[in-house]
């Protein structure tokens, strides 16, 4: 059925780091390199080396430029060289979401507009073909599902073109807008605003890691390379063996009744739940004791993000005492694509039912900040979505 691919970014993530991550575990390199050709961009080699970072041992993946790109790439230019490619219909998809989420980014930092924005993230070939390499390696070991750990930033400070910046920069905070980061380690930039915005792309879950039996270890190295840390990104694999392909993982279901609660605040109290963790919130209206009626708030959550997510329930609510039980989950693989609507870029979570089937749907979160630019109807965002996504999945059917 597919690969389940987990990132643990205790040091971070790049683009570099991404590519020799996905060499060391496995991605055969003269197929990267053939994929990469397709880009029909002359003027590069990749080179791949080992080497150590601290106590660990790592790939490290480098784009040799004799000539070529120098100059920033306007987005129009990178559709552009992605639609030209012979690069399969998904890769080209998921590169060009991995440029459009960093435009968004950039022009939310710089205060400029989506389509005037020159990447000096990827203002040389090398970024750009991290990014291309990235996400093709993905795609030739076969996976399906991404996740991730919550990402090391860093800290300090960081020299730009724009001056020094505080780490996080601007880019990388924008693109960090809910996901769990951190910052550990030395006092310097650990994740670039290209790394996030590949794991953003690419990425269903963001938290602990999910139970899996890897496969593969890989361990990617960027060009920093301290003393007394171990500057790599790591990733697992791991192929799914059952019949079904079905995956399992292990979760906590929080519950409490409240028949005493302002119904004007279970909005509010099911945001914040949502912002602390929670996978899913429900409430069910009940008859409790004495013919009261009442509602069950019922809360899925990873045993990590329990207590935040205790600590709503408790400060937000009058719970007094809540049920906690750990229980099975038997999941399908799922991955992200998107696709293009009018007023911006709509991710479409596709969940593998079978060999043959999948079923898909539009991220709604996506489609009501688009509504809520545009003044269009959420539901007229939604249905375009889908279409421009059937549209998509007939094209990829044909090639």
């Amino acid at each position: 059925m597919g690969a389940h691919l987990h990132f643990d970014c205790f040091s971070g993530v790049s683009g570099d780091m991404v590519l020799g991550a996905l060499v060391d575990l496995g991605v055969p390199f003269s197929q990267l390199v053939k994929g990469l050709g397709s880009l029909r961009l002359p003027g590069f080699t990749l080179k791949k080396r080992r080497v150590r970072r601290g106590a660990l041992h790592a790939t490290k993946v480098s784009v040799i430029v004799r000539k070529g790109l120098h100059e920033p790439l306007p987005l129009k230019r990178i559709h552009h060289i992605l639609t030209a490619s012979r690069l399969p219909e998904t890769v080209k998809e998921q590169s060009w979401a991995v440029f459009e989420r960093l435009a968004e980014a950039e022009g939310q930092a710089h205060r400029v507009a989506k389509a005037k924005v020159h990447f000096h993230e990827v203002s040389v070939l090398d970024s750009f073909v991290d990014v291309v390499g990235g996400v093709l390696g993905c795609h030739l070991l076969g996976v399906t599902r991404i996740t991730a750990s919550p990402v090391n930033v860093g800290g300090g400070t960081v020299q730009s073109i724009h001056g020094i910046l505080p780490v996080p920069g601007p880019a990388v905070a924008a693109l960090a807008k809910g996901i769990p980061i951190y910052s550990a380690g030395p006092r310097r930039e650990l994740t670039t605003p290209t790394g996030l915005a590949l794991l953003r792309t690419l990425t269903s879950e963001f938290g602990p890691m999910p139970a899996m039996m890897p496969t593969a270890v890989g361990y990617g190295a960027a060009d920093w390379n301290p003393d007394d840390w171990p500057n790599v990104l790591r990733v697992f694999l791991a192929r799914s063996t059952a019949r079904t392909g079905r995956e399992q993982d292990t979760i906590l279901q929080i519950e409490t009744n409240l028949d005493d609660v302002n119904p004007q605040t279970y909005e509010h109290v099911m945001e914040q739940l949502f912002t602390r963790g929670a996978l899913d919130v429900t409430l069910t209206p009940v008859i409790m004791k004495r013919g009261r009626p009442g509602v069950l708030v019922t809360c899925l959550v990873a045993p990590a993000d329990v207590d935040p997510v205790l600590d709503v329930l408790f400060m937000e609510t009058t719970a007094l005492g809540v049920r906690v039980q750990q229980i099975n989950r038997q999941i399908l693989p799922r991955r992200f694509l998107s696709v293009r609507v009018r007023g911006g870029s709509v991710r479409i979570k596709i969940a593998a039912a079978d060999v043959t089937k999948d079923k898909a749907a539009p991220e709604y979160i996506d489609c009501k900040r688009i509504a809520d630019r545009t003044g269009r109807p959420v539901k007229d965002v939604l249905e375009e979505a889908m279409v421009a996504f059937a549209k998509s999945k007939a094209v990829r059917s044909k090639n």
